[in-house]
């Protein structure tokens, strides 16, 4: 086994002196010097029978052996070195790293360098036990190895460096950072690697183990520092100089191939080794560059120009042929664009083109896939200008045109090119996932094509995946693909082709089209002709990227559709991964911007028999006959009926997964999984969890399609919450959970279906009844389990309130107290569950009402807002923020009555609570802040006089009034200032005297006319508005400060330097109009001159030109007089959002908006009526001095002002009306 050791010609070790003391009992020739045969001692002998006995053995004599010994020495090193690398090693066997590494110590202290055959075989034992042995060397014994072997480097003949390196590659893996001592001589300027790794370096095969050296350096090993940037950006420029430079002439093809893929191995690890940031928009484009012409290594026919750089840009990339082709027509009408008008005739001179493998397609998939019968009908080489992917050796029917020797380099070759292939696309994978999304979009163009428009096709990635002969290298290809579509739904959704065509130019968002379009017919085309499991896996994930992102409601028609009824037969494909896969595109399909109306009718109307004729099962029909009478329910209302069917049936994809969940599995479709052989084995466990996320996907966009199926769907659930696989629990849980929100989506009262569409009450509460009776409690006490326990608590929290009202009063109890129970548990996820649950509950009109149970509740929240975790806390505030509503709504329902029955000091508690909770993290504060102006807004006078709320409230109010100034989230900012106007509606509190609320006011005045966010302004503006006496507002002065604060913001309410703003425009207007017409109502004579100076300036007659549009019923939302800020706890089934009220708004109508106008102008004419007493009241009280006149100069102004404005209107009336 000792296969190196013989090193170079004419070197021999003598055999007699081989021997000389050692005693192993190795079979060795005889000799007169041989040394005396004693046997091994039993233990001795049990040890050497194990590969770590025989380590330990040989590790104990080199460890006896010491420098300085007799001439024997370097026979006795030769010899062990031989035995130690003859063995085979694994991790398995007990060999401790601590061993390694002191026996690696050990022996760079016995062989001198100039004893150049030992330190080759003792730099092949070192990578002989660290790279067998996967260990990673401690620091001491690196220390102590690096220094050897570079001494060994600039002492020992070249013939040695390869294997020293090699040695070096292993000893420095996963050990870059520790290297700081030996970098300077390493990576330096004349360092060793940089000097055997240099394009002008001569020996190709110590270029490959340089390069593999600074590949090991950048390695980064999770959990430790990574290279440091100086030196990694070192490697990479070598990594990417050796990349760009040719192939030298002289150079063998396989050694350059190997060279080759050491700097894309290199380049692999400096991306991955910690963030990486490129030197500059050409660096990035020169590694895509030599990345894209690498992809196409050893691919025969492929003559193109390549670009040194590719420059971000939408448009066709630099490359050409040298040759034209013509271009390929159309296949699918569904898929063809409007770009493709004409039709080129089909030639005999196209090989490899897109016309003859589609044509191509099927019949290569029966043969078996990408058979030479298929892309080649003639062993006749295309014209070099034509480009074509298919091999050389596959050409060719015959194998008589190389002999045997030729032949087995011509496929060592092809190993070699297609390893390199498939190293290239996993760098490029790695560039994919280290650079930022917004930065790849510019280069798109360049690796995904759009429809081809004439000329040859250009060489994208989908050219891989289509012909690359190598199915690890489409697969690699496939990974980039989705890749760059993960994550692409914003730069996808500008995509739109739904308008006509235009001639002159072609918008981004046709091309963009287009390439989604493009992206359907290549990977449509690699489905048909894929023959390796893997890879069609991978080509199934690929289209279930693009499913996810594309945005196909704004997209023709008819893309969606060939793909549904393509990947049907892979249904029953043998691979259990290529199932699942199929299983999750649908999950895609029925996900993606649903309800799509082509995929509606794709789930009533395609023909069940590709899909169900393997699934027939008892109870499920035969596709030429109606659904089972068992997925019908009379008393369940059809909905979503399509033009053609008045009732349509229930979607087959929906029996197809019910069946994979329930059904035993097809024998004649699966031959693999767990129980294989049984005739009761179900599917296996991925493939029926697959099928129950299509199920919720399903349940989710498409529910009027499922609700007749509800109770049949329910106990799909319940049978899989009685196994004992926890993923299919809580797969079955999350169907609940699903099928609960479905129906309480349909309750909305935003919804516009009709009452006789919806799932009855009556059904609902049937339904409710048997899940809670079934095994959902076991699942909500099954502690072993949390995250089983977390969605069971999700599922209660999908019951709908009118349901749950109706449900047995036990029904009831059990759900209120399993939760209140679970809010005391050790699990942070479950604690938060069901902390969420309680806050939607108390929401519910049978809930609500009863103090006991909102003082459990509000109990249960205040321990768990104090609880380690930020998502309990997260959940708790959300829960505190609706509890909180519903103390409001009490307080108009039932009255004081409930004010009363609440404890003071359960009140108190949650205020100080919520004020602590201020102060958290955003995503808690969000909500604290909500319920702090519920809490302010509740509180009695009875409350506010007690001396022991003094100090929460004051402190309460400082924490609004902190984070509306803050640089807090802004949904965080409009929720505080939200909440500082609902403190202003409760009459009790003491607004013109309290020393408070003046920073409250200050802080209002000073966010509507400086923040960034207008929605932010909209709340504060609306906030300033809630006072209802003028006292409220303090004295002039004050009142004057909020007056010029709005008006000023109203001049301003366009300034903005985020365009995205501008969208709020006219209801930030419309707000600050609504709040200034508000404050002259409320204006007494000392408020005048504040009044009467704005309205001459600037700002007034800006003011004039948006009372009369605000008079006159235009105008967007009121942003905030009615409605809350209240914010969301990220989950559904249950709590507000808190959307502003309209008011001029969306929705309404022309009568409404008129009548609306109406009330204004009566409003404002009561105003100046009011205002014009002041003005006599002051005359008739005679000259008080000259504040007084002055006050009586203004409001002449502000009367004028106003009569103005009503003129106006009137004026506006009439020639509206003429």
């Amino acid at each position: 086994m000792a296969a190196r050791a013989t090193l170079s010609p004419g070197s021999s070790l003598p055999m007699s002196s081989s021997l000389a003391g050692i005693n192993d009992g190795v079979s060795v020739t005889l000799s007169p010097d041989a040394v005396p045969f004693s046997p091994l001692a039993p233990g001795d002998r049990e040890e050497m029978g194990s590969v770590a006995g025989q380590f330990s053995h040989y590790a104990s004599k080199l460890r006896s052996l010491r420098a300085g010994d007799p001439a024997s020495l370097k026979t006795q090193l030769n010899l062990l070195f031989d035995q130690l690398i003859s063995e085979n090693y694994s991790p398995n066997h007990n060999i401790r790293p601590e061993e390694v590494c002191a026996l690696l110590i050990h022996v760079t202290r016995l062989v001198p360098l100039s004893q150049e055959h030992l330190v080759v075989k003792l730099c092949q034992l070192t990578h002989h036990l660290l790279n067998q042995l996967q260990v990673i060397v401690d620091e001491q014994t690196l220390d102590v190895c690096v220094c050897y072997v570079v001494r060994a480097l600039a002492v020992c003949s070249l013939w040695t460096h390869s294997e020293v390196l090699q040695a070096l590659s292993t000893l420095i893996y996963g050990n870059g950072p520790r290297c700081n001592r030996h970098l300077i001589e390493l990576l330096g300027d004349g360092g060793v690697l940089r000097l055997y790794s240099d394009p002008s370096q001569p020996d190709m095969e110590l270029r490959r183990a340089a390069l593999t050296c600074m590949a090991n350096l950048c390695l980064g090993v999770p959990g430790q520092a990574f290279l440091e940037d100086p030196y990694r950006s070192v490697c990479f420029r070598v990594f990417l100089q050796t990349l760009q430079s040719p192939k030298p002439p002289d150079a063998e093809e396989l050694l350059y191939c190997t060279v080759i893929q050491g700097a894309v191995k290199g380049l692999q690890s400096s991306l991955c080794g910690g963030k990486w940031r490129f030197g500059g928009q050409e660096e990035l484009g020169a590694l895509l560059a030599v990345l894209k012409r690498l992809m196409f290594q050893g691919c025969p026919g492929v003559c193109v120009e390549w670009p040194s750089v590719l420059y971000p840009t939408p448009l066709p990339q630099y490359e050409t042929c040298s040759a034209p082709k013509p271009p390929e027509p159309p296949q699918n009408p569904p898929t063809q664009t409007s770009g493709n008008k004409k039709k080129k005739s089909r030639g005999r001179g196209r090989k490899g083109g897109g016309e003859d493998e589609e044509r191509e397609a099927e019949p290569r998939l029966q043969r078996g896939g990408r058979g030479g019968e298929a892309w080649s009908k003639t062993s006749v080489l295309p014209s070099p200008g034509v480009p074509s992917l298919y091999p050389l050796w596959k050409r060719s029917s015959s194998d008589s045109e190389f002999s045997d020797p030729e032949g087995a380099a011509h496929s060592k070759l092809r190993l070699f090119h297609g390893r390199v292939r498939q190293g290239v696309l996993l760098c490029l994978l790695a560039v994919v996932k280290a650079v930022e999304k917004r930065t790849l979009y510019g280069y798109w163009s360049s690796f995904i094509p759009d429809a081809p428009i004439g000329g040859p096709p250009p060489l994208t990635l989908l050219t891989v995946v289509l012909k690359d002969p190598s199915p690890k290298v489409r697969a690699c290809a496939l990974q980039v693909v989705s890749a760059l579509l993960d994550g692409s739904r914003q730069f996808l959704g500008v995509a739109e082709d739904l308008a006509p065509a235009r001639t002159s130019y072609t918008p981004f968002s046709f091309s963009l089209a287009t390439a989604v379009r493009e992206l359907h017919r290549s990977l449509s085309l690699a489905l048909l002709a894929e023959a390796s499991a893997h890879t069609l896996t991978q080509i199934i994930k690929c289209l279930a990227h693009l499913v996810c992102n594309a945005p196909y409601n704004r997209l023709r028609p008819g893309l969606l559709s060939p793909l549904w009824r393509q990947i049907q037969p892979y249904l029953r494909h043998r691979d259990v991964n290529v199932r699942v896969s199929v299983l999750t595109l649908y999950g895609a399909l029925v996900s993606t911007q649903a309800p799509l109306s082509e995929v509606q009718l794709l789930l009533t109307h395609t023909s069940q028999e590709t899909g169900l004729s393997w699934r027939q099962r008892e109870g499920f029909s035969s596709p030429h006959t109606p659904p089972s009478h068992k997925y019908h329910n009379s008393h369940t209302p059809r909905g979503s009926h399509t033009p053609g069917e008045e009732e349509p049936g229930v979607p087959w994809l929906l029996q197809l997964c019910v069946s994979l969940v329930t059904q035993p599995k097809d024998d004649q479709s699966d031959s693999e999984g767990p129980g294989g052989g049984g005739a009761t084995a179900l599917e296996p466990s991925p493939v029926r969890l697959e099928a129950l996320q299509v199920l919720a996907h399903l349940v989710r966009g498409y529910f009027p399609l499922c609700q007749a199926c509800l109770c049949e769907l329910g106990q799909v659930s319940a049978r899989c919450l009685r196994e004992t696989d926890p993923s299919i629990q809580l797969h079955g849980a999350k169907l609940l959970e699903e099928l609960g929100t479905g129906i309480i989506q349909q309750y909305r009262p935003d919804n516009s279906q009709s009452e006789s569409c919806r799932v009855p009450i009556s059904q609902v509460v049937q339904f409710w009844v048997d899940v809670l009776s079934g095994p959902l409690n076991g699942a909500l006490q099954s502690h072993q389990h949390p995250t089983l326990q977390t969605s069971a608590c999700d599922t209660l929290s999908s019951i709908l309130p009118q349901a749950f009202t109706q449900l047995p009063e036990k029904s009831q109890v059990l759900c209120v107290t399993v939760l209140l129970g679970l809010t005391y548990s050790d699990n942070s996820l479950v604690k938060a569950a069901a902390v969420r649950a309680l806050g939607v509950y108390i929401l519910f009109p049978c809930l609500r009402e009863d103090v006991m149970f909102v003082a459990d509740t509000a109990n249960a929240i205040l321990t768990a807002l104090d609880d380690r975790s930020p998502n309990v806390r997260s959940k708790a505030a959300w829960s505190l923020g609706n509890l909180t509503d519903t103390l409001i709504v009490n307080m108009g329902c039932v009255g004081e009555i409930f004010q009363e029955e609440l404890s003071d000091m359960l009140v108190l508690q949650m205020l100080q609570s919520a004020t602590k909770a201020a102060f958290d993290k955003d995503r808690v504060k969000s909500n604290a802040v909500r319920a702090l102006g519920n809490l302010l807004h509740f509180l009695s006078v009875s409350q506010l006089t007690r001396p022991g709320f003094q100090r929460p409230l004051e402190e309460a109010v400082s924490a609004l009034v902190t984070t509306v100034q803050s640089e807090a989230t802004m949904k965080v900012r409009w929720n505080a200032c939200y909440a500082l106007g609902n403190a202003f509606r409760n009459p009790a509190l003491p607004l013109d005297s309290a020393s408070w609320s003046g920073d409250a006011f200050s802080a209002l005045c000073c966010v509507v006319t400086s923040c960034q966010n207008f929605k932010v302004r909209i709340k504060s503006a609306a906030a300033l508005s809630v006072p209802a006496c003028r006292h409220c507002y303090g004295d002039a002065e004050r009142f004057g400060d909020v007056w010029r604060s709005l008006a000023a913001a109203l001049e301003h309410s366009e300034e903005t330097q985020d365009f995205l703003e501008y969208r709020y425009c006219s209801s930030l207007r419309h707000t600050l109009t609504h709040t200034l017409t508000h404050l002259l109502r409320l204006s007494q004579s000392q408020d005048m001159p504040a009044l009467g100076m704005s309205l001459v300036m600037e700002e007034g007659r800006g003011f004039k030109e948006h009372l009369i549009k605000y008079l006159r019923g235009e105008g967007g939302t009121d942003g905030g007089r009615r409605g809350g800020g209240g914010g969301t706890d990220g989950g559904r089934g249950g709590g507000t959002e808190g959307v502003g009220g309209t008011e001029g708004g969306r929705g309404e109508t022309e009568g409404e908006r008129e009548r609306k106008g109406e009330e204004r102008v009566r409003t404002l004419g009561e105003t100046l009526e009011r205002l014009r007493s002041l003005c006599v009241d002051g005359r008739e009280e005679g000259d008080e001095g000259r504040d007084r006149g002055e006050e009586e100069r203004s409001a002449l102004v502000v009367v004028a002002f106003l009569e103005d404005v009503l003129r106006s209107c009137e004026e506006l009336k009439v020639s509206h009306s003429d």
